[in-house]
């Protein structure tokens, strides 16, 4: 049994070298599949060393990734971290089982190694498809595989600096809007003052030179700071935080699972969703869609791209808004790379497919 593939089944002088297809480096790319015969057992051969070679690099990342988990873990926490900071709550999260922590950094290691080596893997998918195309299906691909990684690390890098912050102060502001029914006791008039007892005073701004072993209640947010000498830089002190009871009704302790989980899937919707270009320039060069037909549902797209929005991103409006405006104009710039560049411009002068 034969099928189309890469080599020639036998020796053909006749035809040109696979490994020398006009108007690309590529290994192994014939011009004409069709003149090149491989055995169904062969291709079988082919896709098992690809396989075999495409963890060449995910599995060393991963080892080092794993190594240098503590560091990944917090550049993930570090936007949660800030608007803890900013609303006066302790940067901690919660580890709820001994090896939670542990299977969490094999975990992120993982898809960091997955992630980081993609364009490895691309390539030895390439290697393994790229000879059965023709040199113009060539074109669209040489196209789209870029597109994807731009697009892919445009999304990763607003949703990590700008989206996920504002999401998770917005969620914080709402979770902590909820006020605890307060216990007030009644003082005499001459007794009542703005300052707590011995040397625990209520500000309402930090010191600018606190001293170590300071210690003093921030309001309105009524939380107890103090301040500790940091033992591995010299002359540095931390400022200790701790919300104090009868503040809020909610406590507002996170998991780390959670919260990572709940970053990892957010970076993965929003890495799909801006492929939505790509997606329309496809459909339009596979002639399923055209631009007026793209201009003229422009309402149906906006409604397309708020339940998408809608879907992965938290309940909350602003949320959804973040995500639905770089949706939405993901839409347009689709329609405007498939009026500027149709098929048969980026086919150019490459030989049709019989």
């Amino acid at each position: 049994m034969e099928v189309q593939g890469w080599y020639p089944v036998m020796p053909d002088k006749s035809h040109p070298d696979p490994g020398t297809d006009p108007g690309t480096s590529m290994p192994n790319m014939p011009h004409n599949p069709d003149e090149y015969r491989m055995a169904f057992g062969d291709h079988l051969e082919e896709l098992r060393r690809r396989i075999i070679m495409s963890l060449v690099a995910p599995i060393p990342l991963a080892i080092l990734f794993f190594l240098a988990g503590d560091w990944l873990l917090l550049w993930l926490m570090a936007p949660l971290q800030s608007v803890q900071l900013a609303y006066g709550f302790p940067q901690q999260l919660q580890v709820l089982s001994p090896p939670e922590f542990l299977l969490l950094k094999i975990k992120v290691s993982i898809i960091a190694a997955l992630v980081c080596s993609l364009p490895w893997l691309l390539w030895q998918a390439w290697l393994f498809i790229g000879p059965g195309l023709y040199p113009r299906e060539r074109r669209f691909v040489h196209f789209l595989v870029p597109g994807s990684a731009v697009l892919t690390a445009a999304g990763i890098l607003l949703m990590y600096f700008v989206m996920l912050p504002l999401m998770l102060e917005v969620l914080m502001v709402i979770g902590g809007s909820l006020e605890a029914r307060p216990n007030l006791i009644e003082v005499a008039p001459d007794t009542a003052t703005t300052e707590g007892l011995g040397s625990l005073p209520l500000v309402t701004e930090e010191p600018t030179a606190p001293a170590a072993g300071d210690a003093w209640v921030l309001m309105p947010e009524g939380t107890l700071q103090i301040a500790v000498s940091e033992p591995e830089v010299e002359n540095t002190l931390r400022i200790l935080q701790l919300p104090l009871e009868g503040t809020d009704a909610i406590w507002q302790a996170f998991r780390l699972t959670s919260y990572i989980n709940f970053v990892l899937i957010l970076l993965l919707g929003i890495a799909v969703a801006f492929q939505m270009p790509l997606v329309i320039v496809l459909l339009g060069w596979l002639g399923i869609v055209d631009t007026e037909l793209l201009k003229r549902n422009r309402k149906w797209a906006l409604l397309v791209c708020g339940l998408v929005a809608a879907i992965t991103t938290p309940a909350d409006v602003m949320s959804m808004l973040m995500m639905l405006i770089p949706l939405y104009l993901l839409y347009e710039l689709g329609v405007v790379i498939l009026q500027f560049i149709p098929a048969s411009r980026l086919a150019g002068d490459a030989e049709p497919r019989p």
